[in-house]
């Protein structure tokens, strides 16, 4: 059999299993899914080249889930970062470069951190701190120190307050 034949054979099969949406069967189907959870732009155009659509109808319906409310980088944005920050303690570091990732405007990601409190940012940070020190209490004193700078660093915390809060814990000790 030659490759052609099997490359004829894959396309006839992905067309069969390919659906088509008109705009407003995309449109609906996309605003359950910005319901669901707030998205970003970049996601919805994902899902919408997912489902086959063409630029232009992705156009159109990004316009109209925008002016419908159902799409609103600012909100997705603060979300974010709120959510990030409470469940998986990630620094401010990491949470923009998310955002980055994602596309979103520097307006939106400075917004987005004015949502953390500095009183909640800096307590989370110790008691993360506290945690990692307290879990590599085995190693000796450098591997210790180097495992918790590491695992902050790892969840975006600004080096300078890790530092800090190192020392803090080495001179407790």
């Amino acid at each position: 059999m030659s490759a052609a034949f099997f490359c004829e054979k894959k396309y006839l099969r992905f067309m069969q299993n390919s659906t088509s949406f008109t705009i407003q069967e995309a449109q609906k189907k996309l605003e359950h899914y910005c319901a669901y959870q707030e998205r970003c732009h970049q996601e919805v155009i994902q899902k919408l080249r997912g489902m086959n659509m063409i630029p232009e109808a992705i156009e159109i319906i990004v316009g109209k889930l925008v002016e419908e409310n159902y799409l609103n980088e600012t909100r997705f944005a603060q979300s974010f970062a709120r959510g990030k920050f409470r469940i998986k303690k990630w620094g401010k570091e990491r949470i923009v470069r998310e955002l980055k990732f994602r596309k979103i405007s520097p307006f939106n990601i400075k917004i987005a951190l004015k949502e953390i409190s500095s009183e909640d940012y800096f307590t989370t940070l110790s008691e993360l701190a506290e945690r990692f020190w307290e879990a590599n209490s085995t190693k000796d004193k450098f591997m210790r120190k180097k495992k918790v700078i590491d695992a902050l660093r790892y969840r975006g915390w600004e080096l300078p307050l890790i530092f800090d809060v190192v020392a803090d814990l080495e001179s407790e000790t």
